[in-house]
């Protein structure tokens, strides 16, 4: 171990290559727990808080011991930067001749097959000048692009309707029956990652391939030495959702349009499918019209409170049976049409099984409900068994790593989430000196959080703290709605002159940006501005939290599994619902200090982490900042800050 020593020491090859590096003592005893793990293909779960430096902790011994890695990442955002950054200097500053590849989902890659679709569809379903702009600049970007990774053409929105044309999916792509099978970027991207000794992957990508062996890394696994998880604490959600089952009218809407194309370029005489493609898209938008609201979740068990849901399904799956035997007449005339019918089968099964009583026995159903689009969903009520048979299933590392894995650095929660048993687990904290640097805040004389004005009272709580921190603030609400209605509070508010940014008035790149060159702006945000989001300096002083962030207890796939642990004599609460929200409030603290020259106020809006007796166990779980319950003193603070 002593080459890890000298690495990581004042004088070493990495501060040659790295500006700013300086010898942390977290940072190498976690490289060594890692290489220790790498060599005897164990399983390590480290909790290393903010500032440690667990990229190049694991960067180094992965690329020191050679063999297969597969990193993975819980952003594409930190994949790229994996990518394009911090490995070219490791393996730059380690001179070890290591190749690298970066993989992505099918959905990132220019498909050539459904571009060429596009240019020549004369009926587009997008008539907007832009999307048309785009369209052109797409087909020059795919005829000299290397790698066609669409995140490479910064001209066209990632967010662009454009996109869903020219990209393909698990469903709609033709895979070895593609007449452009020999130009596909997807296939060109798994080639190199086959080749490549380190691929770093997301965690959509490796719990899809996982079940649905999709997207190359069915053939990567095998041959891997080493999988490093960094943002682990994603997981359990990622995996949840992989492991389940879901059919969503998007889809069934993709289908329908994509059948409708190819019958008029394949079967244009075959006059009763272009009927059945209209019936089937018709009981597709009536279904999402059975349910009113939008962004909800819903328990199948409270369906009935929408009487034409279920009437509408069993059309929907009456007129999806009839459009599948017409494609199975038909598909044999072009490849695009054998696709279609394969799809609707699958379609079929999957509606099938949710409408099924006897087929779920240890799932829950459930539906979600968005703005434009529903979709069906049939989630385990435990991932552990699942994800304990791919741990299992041939011999190499795991190594779990973020920030935030643990409670009061137990990680039996996680564990036992993840089906993690007999693994070794390491805690390191942060290097930054939270006692001065940081003051947790918890304002007096706030109702619970279920009174009726608590967002009102809330607010002006944050007034006189916003003023005193002259904004440079994210506001972190828990819901959607009282992100709505802050903003309305703060806009209504006389005097209050700092900019307002509100989640989803741009891109989270956009805002943040607009946050950085504002330089006092208050950004009021959701669940996207809890994690993953890097603002250093003194235009974040300040991240307050409007209440303890719980899961709704109405959460059909929480109500299920508390349900489960009840009837199994557990305590749901302290072992499930209280860990979770404690490892999502330490990702929202975790906005505020991002490294040792930040200074700055958290301000925990939530009574109960006074009140409570749990709360204890929440602010002992959060990095050892100085405690208040004194505006004077958060406003000394701030005043103290301001002078310098």
């Amino acid at each position: 171990m002593l080459e890890i020593d000298s690495i990581f020491s004042k004088e070493s090859v990495l501060s040659s290559h790295i500006a700013g590096f300086r010898l942390r003592p977290q940072q190498l005893e976690m490289a060594h727990a890692i290489a220790d793990t790498i060599a005897n293909h164990r399983i390590l779960v480290a909790e290393a808080g903010t500032g440690t430096g667990k990229t190049l902790a694991y960067l180094v011994p992965a690329l020191l011991a050679g063999g297969k890695v597969i990193i993975s990442t819980g952003t594409k955002t930190l994949q790229d930067q994996l990518f394009n950054r911090d490995i070219p200097t490791v393996r730059s500053a380690l001179k070890v001749p290591v190749t690298v590849a970066l993989l992505k989902g099918r959905a990132n890659y220019v498909c050539h097959y459904h571009l060429e679709k596009c240019l020549q569809d004369t009926h587009l379903t997008f008539v907007d000048r832009e999307e048309i702009g785009y369209l052109s600049l797409i087909e020059r970007y795919a005829r000299n692009s290397k790698d066609g990774d669409k995140s490479g053409l910064r001209e066209v929105p990632e967010n662009a309707a454009i996109w869903q044309m020219v990209t393909s999916t698990r469903d709609n792509c033709l895979g070895s029956e593609c007449p452009n099978h020999k130009q596909c970027f997807v296939m060109e991207a798994r080639k190199q990652a086959l080749a490549a000794d380190v691929v770093v992957v997301n965690h959509h990508l490796f719990f899809a391939d996982v079940m649905l062996r999709d997207e190359g890394l069915s053939e990567l696994l095998p041959a891997c030495n080493t999988v490093i998880f960094d943002e682990a604490h994603q997981l359990p959600e990622t995996a949840s959702l992989f492991f389940g089952e879901s059919i969503s009218t998007s889809q069934l809407l993709d289908l329908a349009r994509d059948a409708k194309i190819e019958a008029l370029m394949g079967a244009r005489d075959f006059l009763p499918l272009p009927d059945a493609i209209a019936s089937m898209d018709k009981a597709v938008r009536d279904l999402r019209l059975t349910i009113a609201e939008e962004n909800t979740r819903i328990a199948l068990t409270e369906v009935k409170r929408y009487p034409d849901f279920i009437p509408t399904l069993d059309l929907l799956v009456q007129q999806l049976t009839l459009l599948l035997k017409l494609l199975e007449n038909q598909a044999e005339r072009s490849e695009g049409l054998e696709n279609c019918r394969m799809r609707a089968a699958n379609h079929l099964y999957l509606l099938q099984r949710w409408r099924d009583d006897s087929e779920m026995g240890d799932y829950v159903r459930w539906i979600e409900v968005f703005h434009q689009a529903l979709q069906l969903n049939a989630t385990p009520l435990s991932i552990a068994d699942i994800f304990q048979k791919q741990l299992t299933s041939s011999l190499r590392a795991w190594v779990f790593t973020s920030a935030t894995l643990s409670v009061k650095k137990d990680f039996s929660h996680y564990n036992h989430e993840m089906g993690l048993s007999a693994v070794q687990t390491a805690s390191w904290d942060s290097p930054f000196d939270y006692a001065k640097q940081a003051l947790l805040y918890v304002p007096q004389g706030l109702p619970e959080p279920q009174h009726k004005t608590y967002t009102e009272q809330v607010v002006a709580a944050a007034l006189p703290v916003l003023r005193a921190s002259r904004g440079r603030a994210f506001f972190l609400c828990t819901s959607l709605r009282a992100m709505q209605r802050v903003y309305e509070l703060l806009q209504a508010t006389e005097d209050f002159d700092f900019p307002l940014l509100l989640q989803g008035q741009g891109s989270r790149t956009y805002l943040l940006d607009r946050f950085r060159e504002t330089e006092n702006a208050v950004l009021i945000g959701s669940q996207s501005f809890w994690e993953g989001v890097d603002v250093r300096g003194e235009a974040l002083s300040l991240v307050i939290i409007d209440k303890l962030p719980f899961a709704p207890p109405d959460d059909p796939v929480l109500s299920a599994r508390i349900e489960k642990m009840a009837q199994e004599g557990r305590n749901p609460f302290m072992e499930y619902q209280l860990p979770r929200a404690v490892i999502n409030l330490k990702q929202g603290a975790g906005r505020l200090i991002r490294d040792e020259a930040d200074r700055g106020v958290l301000m925990i809006c939530d009574p109960r982490l006074i009140s409570k007796t749990y709360g204890r166990q929440i602010w002992q779980s959060l990095p050892p900042m100085k405690r208040t319950r004194d505006l004077a003193e958060v406003e000394y603070f701030f005043t103290k800050q301001n002078s310098k």
